[in-house]
C-alpha cells in the first residue's frame, strides 16, 4: 500500500521540465543536416566563400537562463582534435537570435558578448573548409544556455572556452550543416 500512495504522490508532484519548452536553435541559412551554401564557406586555405556568419535563433533558455554562447565546431577536421570554427560568448538572456553577418561586427553582436579565437588563429566566425577530396564534414552549431558569463577573453583557445561551456551549461541545443569541396 505504501508503494502505491509513494507511485501516486510522484505523480502528483509538480515537475516543471516536462511541461517546459525544449531549448531549441535553427537558422534561415540551412536546416539540419543541409549543405551549407557558399556564402558561409571560408575564403582561404584553398576555399572561396564569402565567410560570412549564418543565422541563428533560439527558444528561451530554461530557468535560470543568464547567457548564452554559440560555438561552431568541426568534428570530423583530420586534427584528432575537431577544428573550432567559432565562438561567441556572453551574450545576454535577452537575446535569441544572431543575425547573418553578425561575425565582426561590432553593432551586430549583442552588446557585452564577444568572439574568441578559433583555429584559425583569430577571433571571428571561420566558415567550412575542408581538405579538397575529403567526405562531408560536420559543422555543429550549438548554443548553450549558461548559468553564468564564461571567465574568458578573446584571446581563448576553442577548448578553454569548452571547458568552461560545460561547467556553466543549463542546456545546449544544436544544428548541423554538412560541407565538402
Amino acid at each position: 500500500m505504501r508503494v502505491l500512495m509513494l507511485c501516486a504522490l510522484v505523480f502528483l508532484l509538480p515537475v516543471p521540465t516536462l511541461w517546459a519548452e525544449e531549448f531549441r536553435v535553427k537558422s534561415e541559412a540551412f536546416g539540419n543536416d543541409q549543405v551549407l551554401q557558399e556564402q558561409y564557406i571560408y575564403d582561404g586555405f584553398g576555399c572561396k566563400g564569402a565567410n560570412k556568419s549564418p543565422q541563428l535563433s533560439w527558444t528561451k533558455g530554461p530557468a535560470g537562463t543568464q547567457y548564452y554562447a554559440v560555438t561552431v565546431y568541426d568534428p570530423d577536421a583530420p586534427t584528432g582534435s575537431g577544428w573550432w570554427h567559432w565562438a561567441v560568448v556572453n551574450i545576454p538572456q535577452t537575446t535569441t537570435e544572431l543575425k547573418q553577418g553578425a561575425s565582426g561586427s561590432k553593432d551586430a553582436l549583442p552588446q557585452g558578448s564577444f568572439e574568441t579565437r578559433t583555429d584559425f588563429g583569430k577571433t571571428g566566425y571561420g566558415g567550412p573548409c575542408p581538405p579538397a577530396g575529403d567526405s562531408a564534414h560536420r559543422y555543429v552549431f550549438t548554443v548553450y544556455a549558461l548559468k553564468d558569463k564564461v571567465p574568458v577573453d578573446k584571446d581563448a583557445s576553442g577548448a578553454m572556452v569548452g571547458f568552461y561551456l560545460n561547467a556553466l551549461k543549463l542546456a545546449e541545443a544544436k544544428i548541423t550543416g554538412k560541407y565538402q569541396r
